[in-house]
């Protein structure tokens, strides 16, 4: 390609749509690119908003994949994915995005759009230093500024559909609902309204506790003012014996285009 390229870091969430039709409204469609990294665990709506979106927007979705899901990765890592460490972005996400950039790209001619807002500018310098020698812009971190309530509305009114795991309630559109930096609230969902999700990723820990000997967890618990391992399998008996000591402010959150881009 020739002429300057705009690269959107499209994960199917609604600041990935927001951010692609601002960088689109700007420098059209011709030289934009959407570039989504499939984690191979994503919610079948996702897919769907995907296709709609693409079509709104006049851009096809350009598509990587490592080949594996983060419990794949988990396992060949040997280190379980947590609200701390999760080895699943780098390698699902960052890295496919990163080899595609590679081949396809100039970064002397190319800018990154990463879909976080103003609510999140301090996390803008490590982006930036992390998908160096690419330049990395933001667009929602700039005025006019809107909450995600806005940009569903926004979307709705540009005939889109609001994608399912919004309906339901959770904070992110990414991993069905099942991603390992979500916290106790994003569980307690998951466990409710996709409870087959719930149950795999409840088994997989186990699995893996076992494998490494180790007590380990994607959660942690801090009641009683100590921090501690927190099993999915006994988050599932809080919630259902003792559903008031849950943390349901803990929803936690998403990074996996905009964290640690470059480890």
């Amino acid at each position: 390609m020739t002429g300057q390229q705009h690269i959107v870091m499209w994960s199917g969430g609604i600041t990935s749509w927001a951010t692609a039709r601002d960088v689109i409204a700007e420098h059209g469609t011709a030289s934009t690119t959407l570039l989504f990294a499939d984690t191979l665990i994503e919610d079948e709506d996702l897919y769907a908003f995907n296709e709609q979106a693409a079509a709104r927007l006049g851009v096809p979705i350009t598509r990587v994949a490592d080949g594996r899901d983060p419990w794949q990765v988990f396992e060949d890592k040997r280190w379980l994915g947590n609200t701390r460490i999760a080895q699943c972005s780098h390698a699902l996400k960052q890295e496919p995005c990163r080899d595609w950039l590679a081949t396809n790209t100039d970064p002397a001619s190319t800018i990154l759009y990463v879909g976080i807002d103003w609510t999140e500018t301090d996390r803008l310098p490590g982006i930036v230093r992390g998908w160096a020698p690419w330049t990395v812009d933001a667009p929602l971190t700039r005025p006019p500024y809107r909450d995600k309530r806005q940009l569903l509305a926004e979307a709705r009114a540009a005939g889109l559909p609001v994608p399912r795991l919004y309906r339901l309630g959770f904070a992110h559109n990414n991993c069905g609902g099942a991603c390992v930096k979500g916290g106790q609230a994003q569980w307690a969902r998951l466990l409710d309204v996709f409870p087959e999700r719930y149950a795999r990723a409840e088994a997989f820990e186990e699995r893996m506790r076992q494998k490494l000997g180790k007590d380990v967890s994607i959660l942690r618990d801090r009641t009683g003012g100590d921090t501690k391992p927190l099993t999915l399998a006994a988050l599932r008996t809080r919630i259902e014996e003792q559903p008031e000591q849950l943390d349901l402010f803990d929803e936690g959150g998403c990074g996996c285009f905009t964290d640690n881009a470059a480890a």
